[in-house]
């Protein structure tokens, strides 16, 4: 994700371009010290975080929220608590405290990245035949029809397509819920098919293409159903 400071002080400008140095998914382009030079930069390229201290002279991190009419994700920075429920009312990804730390910078990226990731797929309605998601910092639009499966691994997602593996820091769940419901359909609690790219099923197994795929026990009796065997 592209991403830019905005603060007022130096040193914390300082610190938080040495956290984002060490996130392979960041790229910093850009820090500053005011709102107003910010929001010409914003206009001018892509953005998609900002790291926004809320207490800034001539226009502070909540005023600068109101006047964009188109807003980035944003992480505020602040050394005050107060300001806490302004955060909620823009609908910031987080809330930082400085000093920040390491491991609580992280866990405002990772809120971040998810979001990105949620806004990037969108809701697949069911007369789309694509959707985006991001690899490398670069958006990819993939072919329902080349999806083979989806993998759950941990915090992550794997799409297997007919051609590449991509992964997103996501849940299966979150995945499910924006895919459309005539082209996937849950078969495990860690695997979802693409319907169409099934070959054969053999007892309590799937095969798409060489790879087979576990069918789970309590997902069988529905997954039958939506195959709609004639015999």
């Amino acid at each position: 994700m592209n991403c830019i400071i905005i603060d007022d002080d130096e040193s914390c400008r300082i610190v938080l371009e040495q956290l984002i140095a060490q996130v392979d998914n960041l790229n910093h382009i850009g820090s500053f010290e005011t709102g107003k030079k910010a929001i010409n930069a914003l206009k001018h390229n892509d953005t998609h975080l900002v790291f926004l201290d809320v207490e800034m002279p001539e226009m502070n991190g909540i005023d600068m929220l109101a006047e964009l009419e188109i807003k980035p994700l944003v992480i505020l920075t602040t050394s005050h608590k107060e300001y806490a429920l302004d955060a909620y009312e823009y609908e910031v990804v987080d809330y930082l405290v400085k000093p920040v730390t390491m491991p609580r910078f992280l866990k405002a990226v990772s809120k971040a990245e998810r979001r990105y990731e949620n806004l990037l797929m969108g809701s697949i309605s069911n007369d789309r035949n694509y959707f985006f998601i991001r690899k490398n910092n670069v958006i990819n639009k993939i072919a329902i029809k080349d999806v083979l499966w989806i993998e759950a691994m941990g915090d992550y997602v794997i799409i297997h397509t007919k051609d590449q593996k991509l992964v997103l820091h996501s849940t299966l769940r979150m995945i499910e819920s924006k895919l459309p419901k005539d082209k996937f359909i849950r078969i495990h609690r860690s695997y979802i098919v693409q319907v169409d790219n099934i070959k054969t099923v053999e007892g309590n197994t799937i095969f798409i293409e060489d790879s087979f795929i576990p069918l789970g026990t309590l997902y069988k009796d529905n997954f039958l159903k939506r195959l709609g065997l004639l015999g």
